[in-house]
């Protein structure tokens, strides 16, 4: 059973707690830092394009999170144990489960129309990652056999928030990927599997009642930490690398969240409570939003210094 936080006043704010807004950043993020990444390499920025990849990004991760939402409610997850994480809108009964499939459906439809008119404009690869990406939104929690059932969820992440979202959006602006394209397609997408990996090591106990087998259950709880601790520094290894790459000493700026993610890791062992656990979620979504905001303000200010 969840642990009830509040019970929504209004609509919008059960609504609100299926959508999670404050994980979209994690879909923000890679765009920002693909579309810098395009503009260091070719000194253009498309807006009409840039957009249309972030109402992408932003479609697939409110999809992800409903289908989140729903799979949890109609696996039954609810219904076992203690669930200590962010209480689940469906389970709470303050949206119905065909609700929340319903509107499942139509963002689909607007995820798919939009990827039609992307395919226009950039052909097949575009259609690949689309699809791609929607499948994973939907398979997460959905079909047979889940991701979220699965040790490969933080993998999962890593490689759509990462390398999809980040040289996707780059291919798509500049018609290229690239090792530095690359390098930080790696930095983002750590940052989003650190978040995945924080909600897998709260809901370890929970997880093996209903039988999901993360990799934080199938490490355990020593090794999950310690996993937790490379998703969070590999962002700043790779900033030296990308120095390496460039010789542009400003791609070093986001640095300066490293002792942000330092407190972050010296955290995990003092969380006892759900509330410890999303409080160091949250820590992990501003670390995103710092860490992306500072590699694509560098990348930005890096060209247009040296133009």
């Amino acid at each position: 059973m969840h642990t009830v936080l509040f019970k929504p006043a209004h609509a919008w704010q059960a609504w609100s707690m299926a959508l999670r807004p404050a994980s979209l950043v994690l879909a923000i993020g890679p765009v920002w830092v693909g579309a810098a990444v395009a503009f260091f390499h070719t000194g253009e920025l498309p807006i009409g394009l840039t957009a249309m990849a972030l109402l992408a990004a932003l479609l697939m991760q409110a999809i992800t999170n409903l289908q989140n939402d729903v799979g949890f409610t109609a696996r039954g997850c609810a219904e076992v144990g203690q669930h200590v994480g962010l209480p689940r809108a469906t389970a709470q009964g303050w949206i119905s489960v065909r609700r929340v499939r319903w509107v499942l459906g139509v963002l689909c439809a607007v995820a798919t129309s939009l990827g039609l008119v992307l395919v226009t404009q950039r052909g097949w690869v575009v259609l690949a990652i689309g699809v791609a990406s929607l499948l994973a939104a939907l398979a997460y929690m959905g079909g047979p056999k889940p991701i979220a059932y699965t040790p490969w969820g933080e993998l999962t992440v890593w490689v759509f928030f990462g390398w999809v979202a980040v040289l996707g959006t780059e291919w798509l602006l500049s018609n290229q990927v690239t090792v530095l394209g690359a390098c930080a397609a790696a930095a983002v997408g750590s940052v989003s599997a650190a978040a995945l990996a924080v909600n897998n090591h709260r809901d370890m106990t929970h997880d093996r009642l209903v039988g999901r087998h993360t990799l934080a259950v199938w490490l355990g709880a020593a090794a999950s930490a310690r996993m937790l601790h490379l998703w969070l520094l590999l962002p700043f290894v790779m900033c030296g690398v990308m120095w390496a790459i460039t010789q542009r000493a400003g791609l070093l700026l986001p640095l300066m969240g490293l002792p942000h993610a330092m407190r972050l890791m010296r955290r995990l062992p003092r969380c006892t409570s759900g509330a410890d656990f999303n409080a160091l979620l949250f820590g992990v979504f501003r670390t995103e939003l710092a860490y992306a905001t500072a590699l694509s303000g560098a990348l930005v200010g890096v060209k247009l210094l040296s133009a």
